[in-house]
């Protein structure tokens, strides 16, 4: 992936991203709840990320032990959702490309087969925990 492609899908994910965080902490959630993943109205069953936009909106709400517990891999989107900004606005302006070179270095050490094969398990382990927690 080019420098210029990774900007640009990061660029447009965090404003998607963030646009559907301000849209759900700003709506009545008291009489519809949040909507529901995809994949579990149409199987029934959670995927591995059911609950992701609920553990961001507790960490928002400094509710950290809540989001740990609806989906420990909320925590890891909203460390990219604070982190990335700025990152990507210093590179911009620096005219550097260090967020690049780390992502970069990222999708090198994860392509490693033990790695991932390990991520594969947590992400598997994940999915259970949400099955069976009934998310």
């Amino acid at each position: 992936m080019t420098k210029k492609k990774l900007y640009i899908i990061l660029s447009i994910g965090l404003i998607a991203g963030y646009t559907w965080l301000v849209y759900l902490l700003f709506r009545d959630n008291s009489k519809q709840g949040l909507p529901a993943c995809f994949i579990k109205n149409t199987t029934g069953v959670p995927c591995p990320s059911c609950g992701n936009t609920r553990s961001v909106l507790a960490i928002i709400k400094g509710n950290f032990i809540d989001a740990i517990l609806i989906n420990p891999l909320g925590i890891i989107i909203a460390t990219i959702m604070v982190v990335s900004p700025f990152w990507l606005l210093y590179d911009i302006t620096s005219k550097k490309d260090t967020l690049y070179k780390s992502y970069l270095k990222f999708e090198k050490i994860i392509t490693t087969k033990s790695i991932m094969i390990l991520l594969i398990i947590l992400i598997l382990l994940n999915w259970i925990w949400n099955i069976q927690k009934g998310l």
